[in-house]
């Protein structure tokens, strides 16, 4: 690499970086980055957005990312931003999302020193990243960055991506830099063994009794219609993870279940099947840990056959598996579109959810946090136009305002709807205000139910029955009462409250006139 006197070490990593498709940046940066931030005026081709909250920051950088296929890109400031962005990445990891973090460090020098904000910055780091390096000086961290990026590009078991996080001392970011380094192409994802791929055939021909479980890659439109074409052809029956990082659905596409959350009622799902085919999905394992309950889901003694995880080509698998039983892609049934009426009367989930059914547009992009409130409504836009479907995927809340941003931001001409619960959303509140500041096209439905509904369920679920008043007020949300109109509103977005099937109704027609963010309190 020859040096370049006029840049310095951080303007040679955006260079890189912006080389290797990460050329939106999710930012809340600090004294030791503003090298890095300055770098951003003199490099072209890398936009920014500023988030309040470092959560915000990786969360948004996790929808960007699930939606263009191109690493997500955060900068934060020190151990401490880094620690206050765990959840989300925590949640990124889970998805296998590709995504790069850049955080700053104290300069080398002044590490001795242990000044207030000096931390482990690399223990903070570790349990959340599937790779991590410090940077060690300015000449070298370009290549550091291409090396971040050839990693987040990475399959790992979950799917497509890892987390990589580069920690980058303040030195080695004003030091003189060199010319930028185009990232690695990453490994090329080996092909599924001929014996799994026999053994998958002979357990899928069993018809009904096998379930082709799925996760991953393999839950992608392209693999998807394959795999609904296997089980038009042998009667089998095919299923998704309780959480998926991205799905296509809608008029077109083929319908796929998830296994429930509720452990009563995964069991109870997976009870007619002796053997489970596993791609790109794990053996299903419960939330938690209940007494009296199993941890892992599958009927006891039923077969398991772990195919492939995300780190294989799912797509080759799924086409030798079709091409074994004779299935065909055209055979593959497909939901039709069917836009329900209108609702009127009481305002619950299920018709606020049959009223965005009826009123969302083609190509719209939903994010799911619904926690309790959204478990029985994803049928009802089974028939809706097509969409894309994002769901929080390792269960840390509050990843829905901000993988909503993330989205909107990666394809504005799209209109995102963020299906939120009213405690999570209190996470990441400040999403909202950089959605205003973006002009992001999110309208966000709040379940105002105004308590964690899902602890009250987890309570009875563990036996910790007879709850008292001390028990049930660490669940409810009504003393006081949250405001999201008024939240909204001070954040910059637009806002109305609805408590009737009507209202709401009128509230989702304007949201989606706005051509900017929105917010219905849905008070249900």
């Amino acid at each position: 690499m020859s040096e370049r006197p006029e840049t310095n070490g951080a303007e040679s990593l955006v260079r890189t970086l912006v080389a290797g498709g990460a050329d939106v940046c999710f930012s809340n940066p600090g004294t030791s980055e503003m090298h890095f931030v300055a770098a951003l005026d003199r490099v072209e081709g890398m936009a920014c957005v500023l988030c309040l909250f470092e959560g915000v920051a990786t969360g948004a950088a996790d929808g960007w990312a699930r939606m263009t296929g191109r690493p997500g890109l955060t900068l934060l400031h020190l151990g401490p931003g880094l620690a206050n962005g765990l959840a989300n990445l925590h949640n990124a990891k889970k998805a296998g999302t590709p995504l790069v973090n850049i955080v700053g460090e104290h300069t080398t020098q002044h590490l001795g020193y242990d000044a207030p904000l000096t931390s482990d910055t690399e223990g903070v780091a570790r349990p959340m990243s599937h790779w991590l390096r410090t940077g060690r000086d300015s000449r070298g961290i370009a290549q550091d960055g291409a090396d971040a990026i050839t990693a987040a590009r990475t399959a790992c078991a979950a799917g497509p991506g890892q987390v990589a996080t580069l920690i980058l001392p303040a030195d080695t970011a004003w030091g003189p830099g060199a010319t930028p380094v185009m990232p690695a192409a990453p490994p090329a994802r080996p092909a599924v063994s001929d014996e799994a791929i026999a053994a998958a055939v002979a357990a899928i021909r069993r018809g009904s009794e096998t379930l082709l479980f799925l996760g991953a890659d393999a839950v992608r439109a392209p693999a998807l219609a394959l795999a609904g074409a296997i089980a038009a052809k042998t009667g089998a029956k095919i299923m998704g993870r309780t959480s998926l990082a991205r799905i296509e659905r809608g008029a077109g596409h083929v319908v796929l279940p998830r296994l429930p959350y509720p452990i009563d009622l995964s069991l109870e799902t997976l009870r007619p099947f002796s053997t489970l085919v596993l791609l790109g999905a794990p053996d299903p394992v419960a939330f938690f840990g209940y007494p009296g309950k199993p941890s892992r889901l599958a009927p006891e003694g039923a077969e398991i056959l772990p195919v492939a995880d995300g780190t294989y080509d799912l797509m080759d698998a799924l086409e030798r598996i079709a091409e074994a039983v004779g299935a065909r892609v055209a055979d593959a049934p497909r939901a039709a579109l069917a836009r329900p009426p209108l609702p009127n009367g009481t305002l619950t989930a299920e018709t606020a959810m049959t009223a965005i059914a009826a009123l969302m547009p083609e190509g719209a992009v939903i994010v799911d946090e619904s926690i309790t409130s959204g478990r029985h409504t994803a049928p009802i836009t089974a028939n809706a136009p097509p969409h894309d479907w994002l769901q929080i995927t390792g269960g840390a809340i509050g990843i829905g305002p901000p993988l909503a941003l993330g989205a909107a931001v990666a394809v504005p001409e799209r209109q995102v709807i963020n299906l939120q619960a009213d405690g999570s959303a209190m996470y990441t509140l400040q999403a909202l205000w950089s959605q205003a500041r973006v002009r992001a096209k999110v309208l966000t439905v709040i379940w105002s139910n105004r308590s964690y509904a899902i602890l009250t369920g987890e309570l009875m679920a563990v036996g910790a029955t007879n709850p008292g008043r001390k028990a049930l007020d660490m669940l409810s949300l009504d003393d006081p009462a949250l405001d999201w109109v008024s939240l909204a509103r001070g954040m910059g977005v637009p806002a109305l409250r609805a408590d009737t099937a009507e209202a709401f109704v009128a509230a989702v027609r304007a949201g989606l006139q706005e051509n900017g963010p929105f917010l219905i309190e849905a008070v249900i």
